[in-house]
């Protein structure tokens, strides 16, 4: 909205900042930050009224969560409004990915909500049906690919290599929603310890907040070697609103946790950044930057893969987390030691930008 006025009203002096998009992406960041701090507090409250028991936790998990019991969840729905509000004030809207990168957001929002909804209902960890949120999910996907794939070319860009890229033609459409989808559901595997997820979230979105404003900019992508993509300077601000929004919802996330996010803010900070990934045209660094999140993901694959062929299990627990927290390390130590590992591979994604 406000840039808008700056280019309607042609703001000048001190105002004309808000033409540049270094600046808007701080000041959304700062937004959504206060926003999610301002509401959090009666969030909160209204939610442990209207759940009353909170999320249900699951009897077969480790034995440290049952003290979990009554925390309410869709936490979510907080960062869903700072993001969406400082968006609204700071970010151009004219600009098509945006609308993209803001559909996949809120729509897995919604996905996840109606899981949590009915997790919460039924006081029963089971949800959704694990196909209908899988068909839902790519429908979303679908919609925001297609939109995206019509500002951006179909090729697919290899990381460490210059000038080089996988021509993919039609299947780039599914390519890019399985990044999509599959972003989401990694992220969502990955919410399972109080700040676990939100942090390394953070820590990509920072990553892909600087992608992106190199990559929008001719001058900077060509002497890094990336891909041009015209645009993409205004996702940073989109990575900062998360970014601003993921500090709000940690501190009340920290341990003990006053709220989970659930699959409400999970999947649609997942989702956001597959996106967000695709509109760059860094899908695979966002594997890079993102390794926690497929880390967490193929052990649940491999687990449930293992066990169904041999009846033996690979890991103690599934996803990794827990395993860990079976091997006695306690559930600070794990959030503490994912959180550095989430920070290595950020910095290992941001050398795929010079080492070409």
């Amino acid at each position: 909205m406000l840039y808008w006025l700056a280019q309607l009203l042609d703001f000048e002096g001190i105002l004309n900042l808000v033409r540049y998009q270094t600046f808007r992406a701080g000041a959304t960041l700062m937004t959504a930050l206060v926003i999610g701090l301002i509401i959090g507090p009666k969030f909160i409250d209204m939610l442990r009224v209207r759940q009353g028991k909170g999320q249900p936790i699951r009897e077969d998990g480790p034995q440290s969560h049952l003290a979990k019991r009554g925390t309410p969840t869709m936490g979510g729905l907080m960062i869903l409004v700072s993001v969406v509000l400082s968006m609204l004030i700071w970010m151009d809207l004219s600009n098509p990915f945006v609308w993209a990168c803001l559909a996949v957001t809120i729509g897995f929002g919604i996905i996840g909500f109606l899981d949590d909804y009915d997790k919460v209902s039924k006081n029963s960890h089971r949800g959704v049906s694990g196909k209908v949120r899988l068909l839902a999910e790519f429908a979303v996907a679908g919609v925001a690919a297609w939109l995206i794939v019509s500002e951006i070319h179909t090729w697919l860009y290899v990381p460490f290599v210059s000038d080089r890229a996988i021509p993919l033609g039609p299947f780039y459409y599914v390519f890019a929603a399985i990044v999509i989808v599959g972003a989401g559901n990694a992220v969502n595997l990955t919410d399972g310890l109080d700040g676990l997820a939100t942090m390394p979230v953070i820590i990509a979105a920072g990553t892909f907040a600087i992608i992106c404003y190199l990559a929008g900019r001719v001058d900077y992508s060509e002497y890094l070697g990336i891909p041009h993509v015209p645009m993409a300077g205004e996702l940073a601000i989109f990575c900062a609103a998360i970014m601003g929004a993921g500090l709000a919802f940690l501190w009340f996330n920290a341990p003990p946790a006053a709220v989970f996010m659930g699959d409400t803010g999970s999947l649609a900070l997942g989702g956001a950044l597959g996106a967000i990934a695709v509109a760059s045209h860094h899908e695979i660094v966002l594997a890079i930057v993102g390794g926690l999140f497929v880390f967490e993901a193929l052990s649940v694959i491999i687990q449930v893969f293992w066990f169904k062929r041999t009846g033996k299990r690979v890991f103690r627990m599934a996803p990794i987390h827990h395993h860990f927290e079976q091997l006695g390390w306690s559930e600070s130590k794990v959030v503490i030691r994912f959180w550095i590992v989430a920070i290595v591979l950020a910095l290992v994604g941001l050398s795929t930008l010079k080492l070409r």
